[in-house]
């Protein structure tokens, strides 16, 4: 059911890429009216002919667009224990996140034909609490078949160059990246790209509970190398590929040489390297695992250098969660444990945290968590405030402090690597079309008003490749 027609008036709302003073008007679904108002600086308290009738946004909060999350692992089916569709998309509410894009793994099976994508979208139908799009899975045994999943609505593919840690997602050799990428070329799409040298990675199995020997086992070379390797396979194809969760900040040089020279070539990064470095990380923590790993506080002094520069497109969650004893594995011996991150709830307090702690506004980085991401998976209308657009909407206060604890979180394990970390601010509500999806207020996991309703979210396709 569809909310009655309301109007928005706050102080600072993310429009066209800078905050303004506006009114946001809304029917049905859909943002049906922007008014751009007066303000006194003092108080922002503007005629009652301009905002009468209108709920007006508390001082010290913004109102900016839904947020775009394009990484998610959610795991359903298959591995719905993990993570399912319904505590994913509850817990991307919760963080301001109103579409996500799902990854071709860690599912069984994996996204990698049109019939399993079928099966995914059954499963997510009945539990989606947001938005939510699918990438399409690029292994060995999928190239040369690539187009029934294509025109069945993915936003684009997804390879890894080095092994996955999923035995039904292998990953591709050189030769195999280049076919994939002429294969995805030719049909107007995207290829996503893991990018690690598996011939320079350490060998699997045991290393012990001190973070230095796992990082030693993924060394900054193995993601230049690859890097190198997805640009020349760029120049060669003119596929459009984007990298995957950059953690080296020292592959930014290239990657920035190569957006120069024109090749059609985007990259992310996520939360937890912007945010924690690997000084800080303590013997036995797992849960602080993932691939690529966690680097040094001068690497993410580098990474921050690529977000303000614009050599980085986007900020996203790379959420890669898994069952605590899974993260536990090995009494926290890192290379037993499951590598990933579980932070599709927290993406955007922890990264504005940490800009605040550089002396930057939230401005600097809400357009790779917004219009970044949305430009990455081929996404129209959504990760702005626009007449015409979704009312898809989140009420931020960027100084209302929270401490985490993973047991009130919505992810469906309670295990995280920002356990216990104090943030800045936090999201207070979260519209999809129009509806309340996520109220702070209304209590904590499991008493919000979106569990009195049935999910809303959607099942969205590639718009480029629906045809009538």
């Amino acid at each position: 059911m569809t909310e009655p027609g309301f109007a928005l008036v706050a102080s600072k709302v993310w429009l066209d890429g800078r905050f303004q003073p506006a009114r946001v008007d809304v029917a049905g679904s859909l943002v049906t009216g922007i008014t751009v108002l007066p303000c006194d600086h003092d108080s922002c308290r503007t005629p009652d002919e301009l905002t009468g009738g209108a709920i007006r946004i508390p001082d010290g909060a913004v109102l900016l667009p839904g947020l775009v999350d394009s990484h998610v692992h959610v795991n359903e089916p298959g591995r719905t224990e993990w993570e399912g569709f319904h505590s994913a998309t509850l817990a991307a509410a919760a963080g301001g996140v109103t579409t996500i894009v799902d990854m071709p793994l860690n599912s069984i099976p994996p996204t990698t034909t049109a019939e399993a994508l079928c099966i995914k979208r059954e499963a997510a139908e009945p539990s989606a609490f947001v938005d939510i799009g699918f990438w399409g899975g690029a292994i060995p045994s999928s190239l040369g078949a690539l187009a029934p999943l294509h025109e069945a609505g993915v936003f684009g593919f997804k390879c890894f160059l080095s092994p996955s840690g999923v035995e039904e997602f292998p990953h591709l050799d050189h030769g195999q990246l280049l076919s994939a990428m002429e294969e995805v070329a030719a049909l107007d799409s995207r290829l996503i790209v893991h990018a690690e040298d598996p011939h320079l990675l350490g060998d699997a199995g045991p290393l012990g509970v001190g973070y230095d020997g796992f990082l030693r086992s993924r060394p900054p070379a193995s993601e230049r190398a690859a890097i190198d390797a997805v640009i020349d396979g760029v120049r060669r194809t003119g596929c459009r590929t984007h990298i995957l969760h950059l953690s080296d900040a020292r592959a930014l040089p290239a990657i920035r040489a190569a957006k120069a020279a024109g090749l059609p070539l985007t990259v992310e990064t996520c939360p937890h390297y912007l945010t924690i470095v690997s000084e800080e990380i303590p013997d036995g923590a797992s849960e602080f695992k993932c691939c690529p790993p966690i680097r040094e506080a001068r690497n993410r002094d580098l990474l921050w250098d690529g977000v303000l520069n614009g050599t980085i497109d986007a900020i996203v969650s790379d959420h890669s969660p898994s069952t605590v004893d899974m993260k536990r594995a090995g009494d926290g011996d890192f290379g037993l444990a499951w590598g990933g991150i579980s932070g599709l709830q927290l993406g955007l307090s922890a990264v504005w945290t940490e800009a605040r702690r550089r002396g930057l506004p939230l401005a600097a980085v809400l357009p790779l968590f917004t219009t970044g991401p949305a430009h990455i998976a081929g996404l129209d209308g959504v990760g702005t405030i626009a007449v015409g657009s979704p009312a898809h909407l989140t009420l931020f206060v960027p100084e209302d402090p929270m401490v985490v604890d993973a047991h009130e979180l919505h992810h469906r394990n309670p295990i995280s690597a920002y356990d216990g970390r104090a943030f800045a601010g936090r999201v207070h509500k979260t519209w999809l079309r129009g509806e309340v999806v996520f109220d702070a207020s209304a209590g904590g996991a499991g008493e919000a008003p979106h569990l009195r309703r049935p999910p809303s979210g959607q099942l969205i396709r590639s718009r480029a490749t629906v045809r009538a």
